[in-house]
């Protein structure tokens, strides 16, 4: 019997300010090993923001100044992968000794992507995933992800990837990573509804594995007094009430939901159930039915720009003619 003791954070950051988020999650990393989690997972974009009720001046056909200096703010307290602050991260799993799985807003280029951060308890980074699809209004602020960040990673702990809020709405990509075998699924989100644990649930027997999942216990209170959200300016008013949880093979709850606060989820996971669950139902294995239903997933780079040299580059396609 192998038991995974695993936690998930429902906290919030401190929002649009990098260095003090990073300095918090040190610590709320350090309170989950403290109840002796070995594997740790943080709510979507909590490094430094998922900006619940910002609108970033958009209208259709229209953006404010007000909105771009919004996002410039939003882009400028984003991560690196690699750098500094994926670095700082790497220290805090490496202090306690644990595997992280963390949301961060990454800065590539002039472009933001919402993803989520694997890290070893050596402190080395193990992968990222980029949220493949944004919803709604999150495709003003956030880029796309493609196929070459859907891993799921070989740990001590079992195999672990991670799927990020309503890209569990996705059949084609949940099947995917039921493909590679993920046995520690983590679902980041920013979902807070009473739905979302009967998602949780669905998945878990679906891919018969463990579902770790986190969202932000975030008030108004919590970002900085110009976050000119929709919710007015009350700091006691809730963005987001949490609903974090964490659901074994056969969809039974074995942390939460809470929605009281912040807090810290804590479950011993036996990954003997995973087997146990798949005797009857192995969505990619027995029950794929592979002569009727196939799946064809490009992990390719999505490069905008490819750069050659050499008399090759200047070819028509199909040879020298």
């Amino acid at each position: 019997m192998s038991i995974v003791r695993a936690a998930v954070v429902q906290d919030a950051p401190i929002v649009f300010d990098r260095e003090a988020t990073l300095a918090k999650v040190a610590v709320l990393a350090g309170q989950a090993a403290g109840q002796g989690a070995e594997l740790v997972l943080f709510p979507e974009a909590f490094v430094s923001a998922y900006p619940k009720g910002l609108d970033f001046g958009a209208r259709m056909g229209m953006r404010s100044a007000q909105g771009r200096e919004d996002f410039r703010r939003y882009f400028d307290s984003a991560v690196r992968v690699p750098g500094p602050a994926s670095e700082t991260l790497g220290a805090a799993a490496r202090e306690h000794g644990l595997h992280l799985v963390i949301g961060v807003i990454e800065q590539e280029g002039g472009t933001l992507y919402c993803t989520a951060l694997f890290f070893g308890p050596d402190g080395s980074l193990l992968g990222k995933h980029r949220k493949l699809m944004p919803t709604a209004l999150e495709r003003l602020v956030w880029g796309f992800g493609d196929g070459s960040t859907l891993p799921v990673l070989d740990t001590p702990l079992g195999r672990l990837g991670a799927v990020i809020c309503w890209e569990n709405y996705m059949p084609l990509l949940r099947m995917y990573m039921y493909a590679q075998g993920v046995q520690l699924y983590c679902a980041p989100t920013a979902d807070d509804r009473d739905t979302w644990l009967a998602s949780m649930q669905h998945i878990a027997k679906e891919g018969r594995c463990f579902v770790l999942s986190c969202c932000q216990y975030l008030t108004r209170g919590d970002c900085p007094p110009e976050y000119a959200a929709i919710q007015g300016d009350d700091p006691a008013t809730v963005l987001m009430r949490g609903g974090s949880c964490i659901v074994g093979p056969l969809g039974q709850v074995l942390a939460g939901p809470d929605f009281a606060g912040p807090c810290i989820l804590c479950a011993d996971l036996d990954l003997d159930e995973i087997i146990r669950g798949k005797y009857d139902f192995d969505v990619a294995g027995h029950y794929a039915r592979p002569d009727v239903f196939r799946l064809l997933v490009d992990t390719a780079p999505a490069q905008p720009v490819k750069t050659t040299t050499g008399p090759e580059a200047f070819q028509p396609k199909g040879g020298r003619g």
